[in-house]
């Protein structure tokens, strides 16, 4: 709202403003005349609505600049709901800002049928008409035209044109240049990466130094399906918020791959900040998150993801403000099995104490490690077949389609309820399974991750529908949860 009053000509910016948009009244005046415009003799009062929520950036440049040249000619004023964002220059041009599109969805979700936003900004979402403006002169006169260009039929005939391409569910698979690295992965872990990847399963891999943990898991983007129609949305919007997007990026098609560095903070991972910022879990939705040398991260970061790994989504709270972003990642983690690396290994003697060892694994926890559906030990690899990146990619390509016909999600997002109503054991397969629980006393959690490995083995190389799981794929999946050497288990390993 701007309104013109009499008294001494300044400008004044009420509605709890940061330092930001409080330089932005120095901006516009400069703005406004070197685009021609006459600024008001008069003093101007500008207010932000909602007065108790803290306004920042540089976004409200533009909107402000365009509220006071309305109230200078009050015969061009519309009441009509628009959605205007950007920065100005002190030429009057127009730059872009963080967070459009983002803002952009919000828009068409609260019945916003038009918007100006800058010409270089990203593509917008379906459902809104946007005219792109380079400059405050250009932008004033598509606000004073609002009325002819709003029609009914042209907002028709925009939603007729933006129409989806592809198929929903189409699972497509992107070509990297590194895509040769693959067949050098050992097999064991191949399938086993295969299988995460088939379900969303998260996955912990440890072995000594230089087994290949690493190099492997940095080739996750090779059978890494691209990203669905509404996932690439919920990516885009997070990417936006981040300033991460950029013009070209039309849509983002490739699940994003996180590599945090050792040293990163609770505020880094998760989020947070004065302005709360989404962390690395966030942008890592739709995609994964790779932790490398994960006992190197500090024991409170590591904690801090069990939460959104449940809840797929990471609530921040700061000076009253309180912000949801989604985190719907999938946690891969490499790690040294103690600290000199050498536990387990047949080659290389290991010179940690038992006491050492015990401290090393305890940075995890048992609840951490509960919700790793799949567990590769290197020194002791999985025997299984040469498998080829594109036999991979079929059978990866064949359980997502299977799972999203069934149930409409992936396996390891499965509820209990839903676990009861698609995963049914043989006669066979339930004797082994209660062998196995009372053997190695399993959590209901663990009782869960195994059945949901076992449906995802079954989806990946059953040719048929089925809800029945076999004995066979049962053990496969045993196979891929041993317990960690740490919690007492040491014996075991």
């Amino acid at each position: 709202e701007t309104d013109l009053r009499r008294g001494i000509p300044a400008t004044d910016i009420v509605g709890m403003s940061d330092a930001c948009v409080k330089e932005t009244r120095e901006r516009i005046q400069a703005a406004i005349k070197n685009s021609g415009f006459e600024y008001p003799p008069e003093r101007v009062l500008i207010s932000l609505s909602p007065a108790d929520l803290k306004k920042e950036g540089s976004g409200f440049d533009l909107p402000i600049a365009l509220s006071i040249l309305e109230a200078n000619q009050p015969e061009h004023s519309s009441d009509t709901k628009i959605l205007i964002m950007g920065e100005l220059e002190l030429s009057g041009r127009i730059r872009c800002v963080k967070g459009i599109y983002s803002a952009l969805q919000t828009a068409v979700a609260g019945g916003i049928k038009y918007a100006i936003i800058p010409k270089d900004s990203e593509k917008e979402p379906d459902g809104i008409l946007c005219h792109r403006a380079d400059t405050l002169e250009e932008a004033f006169y598509a606000l004073q035209n609002l009325e002819e260009d709003i029609t009914d039929e042209a907002y028709n005939e925009m939603l007729s044109k933006q129409k989806s391409t592809g198929s929903k569910n189409k699972i497509e698979f992107e070509d990297f240049d590194f895509k040769d690295n693959f067949d050098f992965i050992e097999n064991g872990l191949k399938f086993a990466m295969a299988v995460a990847i088939a379900g969303r399963h998260n996955m912990a891999v440890w072995g000594s130094p230089g087994c290949g943990k690493t190099m492997a898991l940095q080739n996750l983007p090779l059978i890494m399906p691209k990203l669905l129609q509404d996932e690439s949305h919920s990516t885009k919007r997070i990417w936006s918020l981040a300033g991460l997007l950029k013009p070209s990026d039309d849509s983002i098609k490739i699940r994003p791959f996180r590599i945090p560095h050792q040293t990163a903070s609770i505020e880094g991972i998760c989020g947070g900040g004065p302005n709360c910022r989404p962390g690395e879990i966030s942008l890592a939705h739709n995609g994964v998150l790779f932790l490398d040398e994960a006992a190197e991260f500090r024991s409170s970061v590591l904690q801090m993801l069990r939460v959104p790994m449940e809840n797929k989504n990471i609530m921040l709270s700061r000076a009253g403000r309180t912000t949801v972003y989604p985190a719907n990642f999938q946690l891969f983690m490499a790690i040294n099995p103690c600290p000199c690396g050498n536990y387990g290994s047949k080659d290389k003697i290991c010179i940690c104490s038992a006491k050492s060892i015990d401290l090393y694994w305890k940075k995890f926890s048992a609840p951490l490690f509960d919700r790793i559906g799949i567990r590769y030990d290197c020194n002791n690899p999985i025997e299984t077949n040469f498998m080829t990146l594109e036999m991979v990619r079929d059978l990866i390509s064949n359980a997502w389609e299977r799972q999203l016909k069934r149930q409409e999600k992936l396996n390891n997002e499965l509820t209990p309820q839903e676990i009861t109503d698609y995963i049914k054991l043989t006669s066979d397969a339930q004797y082994c399974f209660d062998k196995a629980i009372k053997k190695y006393g399993y959590s209901p959690r663990t009782i869960s991750n195994i059945l949901k490995l076992s449906r995802t083995i079954t989806d990946m190389f059953v040719d048929k529908e089925t809800t029945e799981i076999e004995a066979v794929w049962l053990l496969e999946a045993i196979k891929l949860h041993p317990e960690v050497p740490a919690f007492g288990f040491n014996d075991n390993y």
